[in-house]
């Protein structure tokens, strides 16, 4: 009996294994002379306290390939009910030449239902950089959701070698409306800003790179 409270009564009230694949942004983005496309999504298992969590994003340019990719491979620890604690790895698989990282970010609910995320990375050449990112989902009516979004970078040093400058290197502001009649699966369409800011727009135009530029995106959002 000892055993069988300790094992099997925790796990079938709580202590089991779960796991979910959420792709929160799958998109088609529309710009001034160019197209491209976009993704962000993670994957977890684990229980409620513990949990190994996968996270990928990239997006590209038709014709062009690949502009950013990575992946990152995160232990994950709930420090309380609504925050979790990430360590691990992330790998840079574009652009030229690849980055590996050390990682430590924090990811929650903040008051008033806001979704944040927060991360440190320490490259294996020292580089240090870090990212913000925010979202909220405004339900307008029983299937409508109005998502808006920021994401800013910081880079403490230059890198001439990816073209990143020190300071607050790129910004992105989105305004995503979404039909969710199924969670699961739920089109969307929006509009999508995004610029590299300071030192970092500078070495972009060095190389003839766009610093800015305003898009038209639609897309899926799923999870299963």
């Amino acid at each position: 009996m000892a055993r069988s409270r300790k094992y099997d009564l925790r796990r079938e009230h709580g202590g089991m294994t779960y796991y979910q694949v959420l792709m929160n942004i799958a998109e088609y983005q529309v710009r001034k002379g160019r197209d491209g496309y976009r993704w962000d999504g993670q994957g977890w298992i684990g229980g409620d306290i513990d949990r190994l969590t996968i996270k990928g994003e990239g997006e590209g340019t038709r014709g062009r390939g690949l502009e950013s990719g990575e992946v990152q491979a995160l232990y994950s620890h709930a420090l309380d009910p609504y925050w979790n604690l990430q360590v691990g790895v992330r790998h840079d698989v574009s652009p030229d030449p690849a980055r590996t990282y050390a990682t430590i970010g924090i990811e929650g609910l903040a008051p008033y239902w806001f979704d944040v995320e927060g991360a440190v990375f320490v490259s294996d050449k020292g580089d240090v950089l870090a990212r913000a990112e925010a979202w909220y989902d405004q339900r307008l009516t029983q299937f409508v959701v109005l998502q808006p979004r920021i994401e800013a970078n910081v880079a403490l040093q230059n890198v001439r070698e990816t073209a990143t400058g020190a300071g607050l290197t790129d910004l992105e502001l989105g305004l995503r409306l979404r039909y969710e009649k199924s969670r699961r699966l739920a089109p969307y369409v929006g509009v999508s800003w995004e610029g590299r800011l300071g030192h970092t727009a500078h070495l972009a135009r060095t190389r003839g790179i766009d610093v800015s530029g305003l898009g038209f995106v639609a897309g899926m959002r799923a999870w299963f």
